[in-house]
């Protein structure tokens, strides 16, 4: 029988999956509800100092829908609205109904050492498994100079951290942005600053979008928006992205998440290189009943493969993944029509044709493909919509 449970410095885990700082983690009833229905930990929304005030606007979220389902999320809400007090207080009534979750304080203050400092060694006296340095925030926080506007600096980056680390008693997690031209640049300033891990990605710094019988944007507040940060299925090849360029220069322990919404997504991030996944814009979608599902469908995937645990997918994908300058450019491969499921629409025809090659052409009521034109690009089987052209050797 394959196991989910896992151990990511000396912090054993259940099971791979935790809630992402969020919405789904904002109080200690939420949590342990969560906990409640399987969820293996979670990442408390970020605590601050208290005097950091939160002011929020109304409304804070807009989305991206397929078929009416939502496959892309904006949101401008910022950070824990609760006192330092309020999350001691809930740590250790957490751990103490649930001594075997994971609960991991994602923290943030203004860059002056005894603020963050000061927190740290507050809630050093909880019984938390770690923490996370929210780096990340893609929207009011930059505005104080916080947030985003940390994780953008690796010399801030790398202050902050060393702060941290010298009073924590706990393993520290850096959460990293994408928004940067290279993420593993502050990777790697942070891990030489101390830290012990990584949590990849926040969210994706967007603009969702403007209504074109208005013309105001999509997420309007009074006539105005702003730029906010975005999740779900859309940021996945981003997260993964980001994951996998991490793992190749550190071998450091990631927390991955962004655009997890399934097992499949989340067995993908562990082969790229994560320890554990978050999730949370799948969970304000759909509950965190989903928790069921993500662990039966990784659970049966692990055991179809013959794998005991999640430590023989971790990294199985990695050496895979190189420069452009290594592939192999000697390799082709063709498109094969299946004449039994082509309709002969002439689709991929005209693809192939407006997109540079023809190598694609329709005659006698069957698509012919002319190997000398052809490049192998794959498009016509992407853009065929009755699945009746394969890529071969």
């Amino acid at each position: 029988m394959a196991s989910l449970k896992t151990s990511v410095h000396g912090i054993d885990f259940e099971n791979p999956f935790l809630l992402a700082s969020a919405p789904p983690t904002a109080l200690v009833e939420s949590i342990d509800k969560a906990f409640s229905l399987g969820w293996g930990g979670a990442v408390i929304k970020t605590i601050t100092p208290d005097d950091l005030e939160m002011f929020e606007a109304s409304p804070r979220y807009t989305t991206i829908k397929e078929k009416n389902k939502v496959i892309g999320f904006q949101n401008i809400e910022l950070l824990s609205h609760e006192t330092v007090k309020y999350w001691c207080d809930g740590i250790r009534f957490l751990k103490e109904k649930h001594p075997t979750k994971v609960i991991i304080a994602s923290i943030m203050a203004p860059v002056e050492r005894e603020e963050w400092q000061s927190l740290v060694k507050i809630l050093n006296d909880t019984p938390i498994d770690a923490f996370e340095l929210n780096f990340s925030c893609p929207h009011g926080m930059p505005e104080r100079n916080i947030g985003m506007a940390i994780g953008t600096s690796a010399e801030i980056s790398i202050l902050i951290t060393s702060w941290v680390k010298s009073v924590a008693k706990k393993p520290v997690f850096v959460k990293l942005t994408p928004n940067v031209t290279d993420i593993t640049w502050i990777a790697n300033a942070v891990e030489r600053a101390g830290a012990d891990g990584f949590a990849a990605i926040n969210t994706v710094q967007g603009f969702m979008g403007i209504n074109l019988d208005t013309l105001e944007p999509n997420l309007c507040i009074d006539g105005h928006t702003t730029f906010g940060g975005c999740s779900g299925e859309i940021v996945k090849p981003i997260g993964l992205r980001c994951v996998a360029q991490i793992r190749q220069k550190s071998t450091l322990p990631i927390l991955g998440m962004g655009g997890i919404s399934n097992w499949q997504d989340a067995a993908q991030y562990i082969a790229a290189g994560s320890d554990v996944v978050q999730i949370c814009t799948e969970v304000m979608i759909n509950g965190y009943v989903i928790i069921n599902k993500l662990k039966s469908g990784l659970l049966n995937y692990l055991e179809e493969k013959g794998m005991s645990n999640i430590s023989e997918l971790k990294n199985a994908a990695v050496s895979k993944i190189t420069s452009h300058n290594d592939l192999n450019k000697n390799y082709h491969i063709y498109p094969q029509v299946d004449k039994n499921k082509c309709i002969q629409c002439g689709k991929c025809v005209t693809i192939c044709s407006e997109s540079e090659h023809s190598a694609l052409s329709k005659a006698d009521n069957q698509i012919e493909v002319n190997r000398n034109n052809c490049v192998g690009c794959s498009l016509c089987s992407h853009v065929c919509t009755q699945n009746a052209i394969t890529m071969q050797t």
